[in-house]
């Protein structure tokens, strides 16, 4: 009964529009200290030491030190024109193709996803200069919006990732393995985004293509030389072992501030309190929802919801296939209606649970889990790169939320596709570490 009232209140809350990690902390916090809930012989004292034990051991992890670190660098190579570079390289690739400049922005988030670890990030960086492009080579708006929501929310499967970080954090499973298993499945998502892009461009003759330049594919290469070469950077420390996940964050501001302010001049010294304070505010607000949701997940735990909840499962005797089918089901009712960061703290300690039942290794169970999520992102009402897009090409959500359908049914397929073939996400995980 008592985890019925504290998802009820949670969500209501979230329904009257209070601050994520208020929705997910104030209901359990009130009914902590609420006379009856605990032994009688428990002071009001020691339960608001409780409360505030379980908070700071939310975040009390050298691990999540990646978090602030990661979006400080993708706020960084933001300003610093990186992601100019990337999109000019990408669009010189792929610009003769239908579609060109739709599909040279997922190519340049694919890019820019192996640096910012953030999918907001990710979405802000690409579509402040893609969006606006689009629409003035006759992309609808609601369209570009899409496109570059979509290629943002591969920002947190190919590594580094910031759900990847939490998810490793929690369950204490490696997030460089989880880096590794996340690869293959955001390419995958990068070519069908792409195709679902080219086709409806063709169909409905948006954009334009022009010829393919291996002169101008050279030019743009030399001059995005040093942005490339920021995830090799990154992800060769993290899957080499030469860094730790959090060393490698550490690596990425050192590696964007040298090109930034060095390399491509485009960053001043100036800018740097404004990029500090902007990132370290999304960072600190992630930090809040973990240390609010330890407080929430502890109350469940004490209450014995998750072997009711197993229970309730084991009482279905379903095979682990179709076990596994319903928990991915859960995972994207669950990514439409709440925030990456708060899904994760509440529901991995539970669903974590049934990973044997499932009959899949915890570092595909973890990479399925991020890209439910990631799916949720691209999904109303409260999709985060949705609302990004949304802000960039001035449209409303509805607009927006109908021309991404088609991306969305080709991110839920390679979601099937990675729950029934383990070999995409296991394959480089067993490569490197195994």
């Amino acid at each position: 009964m008592t985890a019925v009232v504290l998802f009820v209140l949670m969500f209501l809350l979230m329904a009257l529009g209070l601050p994520i990690a208020l929705a997910i902390g104030l209901p359990a916090i009130g009914l902590i200290l609420t006379p009856g809930v605990f032994p009688d012989g428990v002071t009001f004292s020691a339960l608001g030491q409780t409360i505030v034990g379980q908070m700071f051991a939310g975040v009390d992890s050298f691990d999540l030190l990646a978090v602030p670190l990661f979006m400080l660098a993708g706020g960084i190579m933001e300003v610093g024109g990186i992601s100019r570079r990337l999109i000019a390289f990408s669009d010189s690739l792929v610009g003769w193709v239908p579609g060109g400049l739709a599909c040279a922005c997922i190519v340049a988030s694919m890019f820019f996803a192996g640096i910012s670890g953030s999918a907001a990030a990710d979405t802000a960086a690409i579509g402040a200069v893609v969006i606006p492009a689009m629409i003035r080579q006759g992309y609808p708006p609601a369209f570009a919006g899409a496109v570059v929501a979509a290629g943002g929310s591969i920002g947190v499967i190919i590594p580094p990732s910031i759900p990847m970080v939490i998810f490793g954090f929690m369950t204490n499973i490696s997030t460089s393995q989880l880096f590794a298993g996340g690869m293959l499945v955001g390419v995958l998502m990068g070519l069908s985004f792409m195709a679902v892009a080219g086709w409806l461009s063709w169909r409905n003759g948006y954009g334009a293509r022009r010829p393919f330049s291996a002169k101008e594919v050279g030019q743009t290469f030399l001059e995005a030389f040093w942005s490339l070469g920021a995830p090799v950077v990154v992800l060769g420390g993290i899957l080499s072992g030469i860094v730790t996940v959090t060393e490698a964050a550490a690596l990425a501001v050192f590696y964007a501030l040298l090109v930034s302010l060095a390399i491509n001049r485009e960053l001043r010294w100036k800018d740097l309190p404004e990029i500090l304070v902007r990132s370290q505010a999304t960072g600190a607000a992630i930090l809040f929802i973990i240390a609010m949701a330890k407080v929430f997940t502890w109350l469940l735990t004490m209450q014995q919801t998750g072997q009711a909840v197993g229970a309730a499962v084991e009482a279905l005797a379903l095979s682990p296939r179709a076990l596994l089918l319903l928990v991915m089901f859960v995972l994207l009712i669950v990514g439409c209606v709440m925030e990456t960061t708060a899904a994760l703290i509440l529901l991995v300690p539970t669903l974590a649970v049934f990973v044997p039942q499932m009959g899949i290794d915890p570092i595909q169970f973890g990479v399925l889990v991020v890209v439910n999520l990631a799916i949720g992102m691209l999904t109303p009402p409260v999709g985060i790169c949705l609302f990004v897009s949304c802000g960039i090409a001035g449209i409303p959500l509805g607009a927006i939320s109908r021309a991404v359908a088609p991306l969305v049914v080709a991110a839920v397929i390679d979601l099937l596709i990675a729950s029934l073939w383990p070999p995409l996400t296991m394959y480089l995980p067993a490569l490197f570490y195994r």
